[in-house]
């Protein structure tokens, strides 16, 4: 039986995520955004100029999910001034999980997010946070059963249009606790 696994994307995996990033974006987005703000935002957003200057970030990481040696879903992960928001040095953002919808259900962004707990094991993370439409339900209620929670808004621009992110965190415990 195939399993998923979860590797570090490197910059040989850039075409991959320009592909799945444009075409998860558009299955999500397009029924209920205008065709030119969906095109303006995937020429800026997943352009190779840049997707390299994500990559060569050293406070940011991406990461892939494949399944039979192909690639079903990424992760963008941003520490310090990274961040599309600097919240805090020690917060760690998530910036995209992108799965792509034929895999929605096999757990992938779970994979996703237990990825991201291990990351903020070895890291000086207090907490964790992202961004998520108002009106991704699916994606709220996700985050949400994952123990995530909404602490403040912000504006999404997207074209000419203005939409509003639901800010959402989860608190990491100081990893030098025990439990009794």
């Amino acid at each position: 039986m195939s399993q998923i696994e979860i590797r570090k994307a490197s910059f040989t995996d850039l075409q991959s995520i320009q592909k799945i990033g444009s075409k998860t974006f558009t299955e999500t987005f397009a029924a209920v955004n205008s065709a030119e703000n969906i095109s303006n935002y995937l020429e800026e957003s997943f352009n190779t100029a840049q997707l390299t200057i994500e990559f060569n970030n050293p406070d940011s990481s991406f990461y892939l999910a494949t399944l039979d040696n192909k690639t079903i879903g990424y992760l963008k992960i941003n520490f310090r001034k990274a961040q599309t928001e600097i919240l805090e040095n020690e917060a760690m953002e998530i910036q995209r999980i992108y799965v792509l919808k034929e895999f929605h259900g096999k757990k992938v962004g779970q994979f996703f997010i237990d990825e991201v707990l291990n990351i903020a094991k070895i890291n000086p993370v207090t907490f964790i946070w992202l961004g998520v439409w108002e009106e991704n339900h699916r994606a709220i209620g996700f985050y949400t059963k994952n123990g995530f929670v909404a602490f403040d808004k912000h504006v999404f621009t997207l074209g000419d249009d203005n939409q509003t992110d639901l800010l959402m965190k989860l608190e990491i415990k100081n990893q030098k606790q025990t439990k009794h």
